[in-house]
């Protein structure tokens, strides 16, 4: 919906632009076919020109994904948006708009059809006349010239014949019927009404122009103007020689002919809609440059994880904190714990630490069993040790990954009769990426998978999405640890997502907007 309101802000911005400078610099000239011209081709580009678009692609360096509290916890199940939708609203009003004015439309073209069937039709060359003793002012349609007869000297009928006969004879039947189309499509847009009436009167000038020349009184012509006017029953889809203007008529019909180096005004609109499509008709889209992987085995010594999926139980959890701390000095605390009635995990927060490092995992899946996920430790040779939290994809995945080696030394524990805490490599047919924060503010990331190498690639901490918190209305900064909220002190917890969150905070809610109530 909201690419329609962008479409119609630009349809209407350009065809305003078209319409002033008629109104502005070109309204006044006799260029009065030059006129008709630019007038539909103003209505041609604000057509089609907002649809086209061109792609200017800008590559960036590649920065992997962080693997953080806020990126996790998009996972709970995002709620139902309750907000009054104006987007139906606004659909409804105009589609009975639409409705109205095409029933118009369908009215005004039977109208037409009843006056002309059964008539009797007399053709000379490529025109229809149709004599009718209904009291309408004159009007052509195509080939059709429709007049009453009987309410006109035989002058006054040469006149309007020759003025009718200028509408059949260059279609103009053809620029009425397509404002009118515009105006019923547009109908809401105040600037289509006056684009057509700004039509159809320099449809008259072009008529009143031509017949003049053929005609030997033009003074006779201009009384006759001013006699139809008392006729004011008009067939709204034909070009009638009835107009309410007739007094600018007169003005333009006795103007001097306008000099050809005024022409130069039909040129002001080229470098405005030079200007509107560097504006806002090209799309300037950032990709990742291709990011290059390096292998790195002679720098890992091992890799271990210690796995937490739905069947893992209060023991296994309390063992996995032991051996952590045990082997590797690393913080293990879980929270949040949650099981359904088959005794599986739908829910559990796991926080690691190891010194300045930290990662975090929410596993909430509304009462479903948790995803498998586990915890991650690579040491170095020179005994360093990273942490991150491993999640598991148990699909085939074509995109370039990072292996554990089956050279590798891997860990497991004798007495270890679970799946829980297994810390071996994965299997050929699982796939897993884990990524790490360094004290350099730069991300380590490692991708598991079937190979036979470990491949871990190195960048900058940049270009990361950043979901908005919100905390009792309060749009918490970049900096804010949201691990300072406890699980305890939260009431409800709601994730929103896409136009729901760009609709409710603007751009800031681009990456997602994570809202929390906390207990008062």
């Amino acid at each position: 919906m909201e690419a329609v309101f962008i479409y119609i802000a630009k349809s209407t911005f350009l065809m305003l632009m078209f319409y002033c400078a008629y109104y502005f610099l070109l309204r006044k000239e006799t260029f009065f076919n030059s006129n008709r011209w630019f007038l539909l081709s103003g209505l041609l580009v604000s057509t089609i020109l907002p649809l086209l678009t061109y792609t200017k692609v800008v590559w960036i360096d590649a920065a992997p994904t962080l693997e953080n509290f806020s990126s996790n916890i998009s996972q709970i199940t995002e709620k139902q948006n309750t907000q009054f939708d104006w987007n139906q609203v606004a659909l409804g009003i105009y589609g009975i708009g639409f409705l109205i004015f095409i029933i118009k439309l369908a009215i005004d073209f039977y109208s037409l059809n009843a006056i002309i069937k059964g008539k009797k039709i007399q053709q000379q060359a490529d025109f229809k006349f149709v004599d009718i003793a209904e009291n309408i002012a004159p009007f052509s349609y195509f080939e059709y010239i429709v007049y009453n007869s009987s309410l006109y000297t035989a002058s006054e009928l040469e006149n309007i014949i020759e003025h009718e006969k200028v509408h059949s004879d260059q279609n103009h039947t053809i620029d009425v019927l397509i404002s009118r189309f515009f105006s019923i499509i547009f109908w809401f847009n105040p600037i289509v009404w006056f684009y057509k009436k700004a039509i159809t009167q320099n449809l008259e000038f072009i008529a009143d122009s031509e017949a003049a020349k053929k005609l030997s009184d033009k003074k006779a012509y201009q009384y006759t103007l001013l006699k139809i006017t008392t006729h004011e029953n008009c067939v709204a889809i034909t070009n009638h020689f009835y107009q309410s203007l007739i007094k600018k008529r007169i003005v333009m019909l006795n103007a001097n002919q306008s000099k050809k180096r005024n022409s130069w005004k039909y040129y002001v609109v080229v470098p405005a809609l030079a200007a509107f499509v560097l504006l806002f008709q090209i799309d300037v889209v950032a990709k990742e440059k291709p990011q290059i992987y390096t292998s790195k085995e002679s720098n890992i010594k091992s890799v271990d994880v210690y796995k937490i999926g739905k069947n893992s139980t209060d023991s296994e959890l309390n063992e996995i904190k032991s051996k952590l701390h045990k082997f590797h000095d690393i913080t293990f605390e879980v929270s949040d714990v949650k099981r359904n009635e088959s005794n599986l995990l739908t829910s559990i927060v796991v926080d690691v630490k190891k010194g300045k490092q930290r990662a975090k995992s929410v596993q909430s899946s509304d009462g479903q069993a948790i995803n498998e996920f586990g915890v991650l430790v690579i040491t170095y040779k020179n005994g360093d040790k990273k942490i991150g939290i491993q999640t598991i994809n148990n699909s085939n995945n074509k995109e370039p990954k990072t292996a554990i080696s089956n050279k590798l030394k891997a860990k497991t524990e004798k007495d270890s009769n679970t799946t829980t805490n297994t810390k071996t490599t994965t299997s050929a047919n699982t796939s897993s990426t884990i990524v790490t924060t360094n004290e350099d503010n730069t991300v380590t990331k490692i991708t598991t998978g079937g190979n036979s190498t470990i491949v871990v690639s190195k960048g900058a901490k940049k270009n990361v999405g950043f979901q908005l918190l919100v905390v009792d209305g309060i749009e918490m900064p970049s900096s804010f640890d949201m691990n300072s909220i406890k699980p305890d002190d939260i009431e409800s917890m709601n994730v929103l997502k896409g136009s729901n969150a760009i609709g409710k905070y603007g751009d800031k809610g681009a990456d997602g907007v994570i809202e929390i109530e906390t207990k008062k």
